[in-house]
C-alpha cells in the first residue's frame, strides 16, 4: 500500500514538474486567447474596461430605478461583485471547450493538456485585473475610503484562481467525454449567478429558517456551499464596506478551493491519456 502511494506521489510530482517546464506555453496560450478575443474589435482590449462598466449601468438602472433597493453607491456595490463573477463564469465557459476546441493541437503535438484550461483562467484573470481600473476609479468617484485591508486582495485573487482552475480542469475533462457538459454548464451558471450575492447583499439572507421542521442556518450554509459567493462577500467587505473580511470564512474558502483543485486535477489527469482519441 505504501509503495503504491509513493508511486502516485512520484507520478504527480513528475507531472507538476513537467507542467512547470511548459509555463511559457501557458503564457503564450493566454496571450493568444487575449489577442483572439479582441482581434476584430475596433476598441480592442478597451472592451475589458467597457464591458463591466456597461453591465454596471444596466444593473444600476434596474436596481435603483425599476426595482429600487436601499443599497447606497450601488454602482460600486454591483461592480465589486460583478468582476469576480465574470472572471469565474468566463473561465468556466472557456475551460469547458478548451480541450475540444483545440482538437487538432491535442492530436498532433504532445504537451501537458492542463496548459489549455490553465491558460483560459489566466487570460480571464488578466481581464479581471484590467477591469479593476474601472472599479477603483468608481471607488474614488464615490469617495469610498481605501483601507489597509486592500493589501489583502491578492490573497482573495489567489484563492479564486485556485477555485476557478479546479472547476475549470473538471469541466474541461468532462466535456471531452460528455459533450453535453457545455450546455448543462450554461444552465448551471445561470442559476449559480442568482444564488451568488452579485446583485444583492449576502446579509439579506435570513440567519436561520425552519425547513420541514428543521432549523437551518441559511446564511452560514450559503457561505459554506458557495465558495465563490464567500469570495465575493470578502471582496465587498474590503472594497465597499471598508471592513476586514471574515477571516474564518476566507480560511474555509481557501481549504475548499484547494480541495476542489486537487480533485479537479486528479480527475483531469485520469482522463487526459485518452483525450487524443476522444476529441
Amino acid at each position: 500500500m505504501t509503495v503504491m502511494v509513493n508511486r502516485r506521489q512520484q507520478r504527480l510530482s513528475a507531472r507538476l514538474a513537467e507542467l512547470w517546464r511548459y509555463r511559457d506555453l501557458v503564457r503564450n496560450l493566454a496571450l493568444r486567447d487575449l489577442k483572439a478575443r479582441y482581434k476584430s474589435s475596433v476598441l480592442g482590449f478597451v472592451w475589458s474596461l467597457l464591458n463591466p462598466l456597461l453591465m454596471t449601468v444596466v444593473f444600476t438602472i434596474v436596481f435603483t430605478v425599476m426595482l429600487p433597493s436601499n443599497i447606497e453607491k450601488y454602482p460600486v456595490f454591483i461592480l465589486v461583485g460583478l468582476l469576480p463573477w465574470n472572471w469565474f463564469s468566463s473561465s468556466l465557459f472557456g475551460s469547458v471547450q478548451s480541450i475540444v476546441g483545440n482538437a487538432n493541437l491535442v492530436k498532433k503535438v504532445y504537451f501537458p493538456r492542463e496548459t489549455l484550461p490553465i491558460a483560459v483562467v489566466v487570460a480571464n484573470g488578466v481581464n479581471f485585473l484590467l477591469a479593476g481600473i474601472v472599479l477603483f476609479a468608481l471607488i474614488l468617484i464615490y469617495r469610498i475610503p481605501i483601507t489597509a485591508w486592500v493589501f489583502f486582495l491578492p490573497v482573495l485573487v489567489v484563492i479564486q484562481f485556485v477555485l476557478t482552475l479546479g472547476l475549470g480542469l473538471f469541466v474541461a475533462a468532462l466535456n471531452v467525454r460528455f459533450r453535453d457538459t457545455a450546455v448543462i454548464l450554461e444552465v448551471i451558471l445561470q442559476a449559480w449567478f442568482f444564488l451568488t450575492p452579485v446583485v444583492y447583499d449576502m446579509r439579506v439572507l435570513p440567519e436561520a429558517k425552519t425547513i420541514m421542521g428543521v432549523d437551518v442556518e441559511v446564511r452560514r450554509w450559503a457561505y459554506i456551499l458557495n465558495p465563490i459567493g464567500s469570495l465575493i462577500a470578502s471582496y465587498r467587505d474590503i472594497l465597499y464596506w471598508t471592513t476586514p473580511p471574515g477571516l474564518d470564512f476566507v480560511a474555509r474558502t481557501a481549504v475548499e478551493s484547494a480541495i476542489i483543485l486537487v480533485l479537479g486535477y486528479l480527475f483531469f489527469s485520469r482522463l487526459a491519456p485518452t483525450f487524443g482519441e476522444d476529441v
